[in-house]
């Protein structure tokens, strides 16, 4: 009895101790091509990323001349080359590999293009060329990691199936013990890798609720343990990202609403009666507080707009009916500075998000009546060619330095505070106009000669898509 006993445990303890060692091995296995492909994924958007930073840089470097952007361009060249040295010892599979070479052998002949380039120059407009080329490149590395991805997770399959194979041949041998050991481990692997595969969903889809806990094995357990402090990491950035947007809404809002209450005691005749001029100044305030309290929650949403994808509310409209909407809301100050306003804006039916191209005007217009001395002209124009919307704003003030120019349209950079007595902005106007342009698939630019002033040239599609501010969002 117990000789076979013995002889039945032992075959049994063989089975299992080789059924453990393998899947030990596949444990192992499948924890390292998770490990692989997220750091793959990480370092290939980090390319994107750089790539992007990298044709911006140009491009500035191409308007402005700046030197300054070339320190920023070697910086970006340098992460980039990092990360394809980095992404090479992790992709250490064909094709991957030679698609890595392939984007080192452009890199480095765009590098050498742009060092000799100059300003305005035509290597500098062909080394912007070549650009897109490593863009492609990229996609690329990264086409051929996720082949290279699910190349291992078919070996690790067919090495599933092989183990699968040889622990069936045991369990025929001793199917009732085998049953049992089955069991075992079904109870014992499978639960912790069904709570791995859970909480990975649930991360993915920014679920941060739900602690993990994984039993099992040690590797699985460590994996879990890092899961948790993943979750615990995410939930204290998003604790931040909301304590510091509840004390910016009651900073913000708080004014805004006495402001406004004042307004509402004015319309009311609380402390006397209006005549009809009164009457449309304080209506005037009234409206322009309601715009300022939209202002504030597009300020606080501006954090969220540079991190998520800019989705676009289309919808067709005529543009000139709206830039009479801008200019009537704008009417008080226009009047205070004692602006000309010369408009000439062409009845272009657009297809676009209404209220992100009134914002662009409506914010280009500000900073123009900001910046006009008392007196001076503002310039509003906008014609269609083509497919395209070209919008022209521009004043009659002192004009951008050249040394702010790189950094006008950074989130909260306010520059040299204009003359005049008007309040410092909060720098998040220009920032905002480039979010809405490039949210619609278009540019802004600073140019000069044309105006005395600051003069700001966005081209934008008359016909807008998501498309383009999800490209965008990626790209950054």
């Amino acid at each position: 009895m117990l000789l076979g006993l013995a002889l039945i445990a032992i075959p049994l303890l063989v089975a299992i101790v080789n059924a453990s060692i393998q899947i030990r091995r596949l444990a192992a296995s499948s924890q390292e091509i998770v490990l692989e492909g997220v750091q793959g994924a990480r370092l290939t958007q980090s390319m994107f990323s750089d790539v992007a930073v990298l044709e911006r840089t140009m491009r500035l470097y191409q308007v402005l001349g700046d030197e300054k952007l070339l320190d920023t361009y070697a910086q970006a060249d340098l992460r980039l080359e990092a990360s394809r040295e980095q992404l090479a010892r992790v992709l250490d599979r064909e094709p991957a590999l030679s698609a890595l070479r392939e984007f080192q052998t452009a890199h480095e002949a765009l590098a050498a293009q742009v060092a000799n380039a100059k300003p305005n120059s035509a290597e500098l407009a062909a080394a912007l060329a070549k650009v897109g080329q490593l863009d492609e490149l990229t996609n690329q590395i990264a086409t051929s990691g996720n082949q290279l991805v699910d190349a291992r997770l078919a070996e690790l399959r067919l090495e599933t199936d092989r183990a699968q194979q040889r622990m069936l041949w045991q369990s025929a041998l001793l199917a009732p013990l085998t049953l049992v050991a089955i069991l075992a481990l079904t109870l014992s692997i499978g639960r912790p890798l069904r709570t791995i595969d859970r909480a990975i969903s649930e991360l993915g889809g920014g679920t941060f609720n739900n602690p993990i806990e994984v039993s099992g094995p040690r590797d699985l357990k460590r994996l879990g343990v890092q899961l948790e402090w993943l979750r615990q990491r995410l939930v204290d950035l998003a604790e931040e990202r909301n304590k510091f947007l509840r004390h910016m809404s009651h900073e913000l809002k708080t004014p805004l609403a006495n402001i406004r209450e004042g307004t509402e005691l004015l319309m009311d005749g609380a402390v006397g009666a209006l005549d009809n001029n009164q009457r449309e100044v304080v209506a005037i305030l009234r409206d322009n507080g309601i715009k300022l309290q939209r202002l504030i929650e597009n300020l606080l949403s501006f954090s969220a707009w540079q991190k998520e994808s800019i989705g676009l509310e289309l919808s067709e409209f005529r543009l000139r009916p709206l830039v009479k909407q801008v200019l009537e809301s704008q009417q008080l100050a226009v009047i205070s500075q004692r602006v000309r306003l010369d408009v000439k804006i062409e009845d272009a039916r657009l297809r676009a998000d209404r209220g992100k191209v009134r914002l662009i005007f409506e914010n280009l217009l500000s900073n123009a009546i900001k910046y006009s001395p008392k007196g001076g002209t503002i310039y509003l124009h906008a014609v269609s060619t083509m497919n395209q919307l070209r919008i022209d704003v521009a004043d009659s003030g002192p004009g951008i330095p050249r040394a702010e120019r790189a950094r006008i349209f950074e989130a909260f950079y306010t520059g040299k505070a204009p003359s005049g007595g008007f309040v410092k902005g909060t720098g998040i106007g220009l920032s905002v106009v480039l979010e809405f342009a490039h949210a619609h698939g278009g540019t802004i630019e600073i140019l000069d000669g044309v105006y005395p002033g600051a003069h700001f040239c966005i081209q934008m599609p008359i016909v807008a898509s998501n498309t383009a501010a999800q490209e965008r969002a990626h790209a950054a």
